[in-house]
Order: structure tokens, then sequence, then C-alpha cells
């Protein structure tokens, strides 16, 4: 089974993980597919938190990818952020 997850990076104390696209039998850091984002939790003002490719990431749950609960989470935030971006981008052109 292939699975979305997140693979931790960074220093002791100081989290940064992949997305990757992975099978399900390999450990959390070792070999994966595909890399379609990051998230950094430790973001502060204009570091950019979340990177997420989300037409890889459809791609893969159409061929039976399982993402994981906090993946979901990080990609419907995602999505929330974009959209609001887009309507403050909107909101400053009128």
């Amino acid at each position: 089974m292939v699975v979305i997850r997140l693979s931790r990076a960074g220093s002791k104390k100081r989290p940064y993980y992949h997305i990757t696209v992975a099978d399900k039998r390999v450990s959390r850091d070792g070999r994966f597919i595909e890399r379609i984002g990051f998230y950094n939790p430790n973001a502060r003002g204009a570091e950019e938190g979340t990177r997420l490719d989300v037409e890889r990431m459809e791609y893969w749950v159409r061929q039976g990818a399982q993402a994981s609960d906090r993946v979901k989470k990080i990609a419907k935030d995602h999505a929330k952020a974009q959209a609001a971006s887009v309507i403050e981008a909107d909101g400053a052109a009128a």
C-alpha cells in the first residue's frame, strides 16, 4: 500500500517535515517514491510554513494512496491559506 506521510528532518528540538509518498512497509525517514512538499511547524514571520503540490497529492490519492491524518489536516489548512491569499489579492486589486 502507498501512503502519503511526513518524513522528519531538521535538528533536535527544531523539526522540519517533508511530505512524501512512500510504501507503507518502509521506515518513516527511509526510501520514498516522491516528495510532494514540506511542513515547517516552527515557521515565523515571512518564512513559508507549508508548501504542497496539490495536483500531485490528488494524483496519488486517485491512484489509491492513503494520506495520514496529519497530512490531511496540513492539506486542508494549506487550501484555506491559499484561498485567503487569493481573496486578499483580489481585494487589493479592487
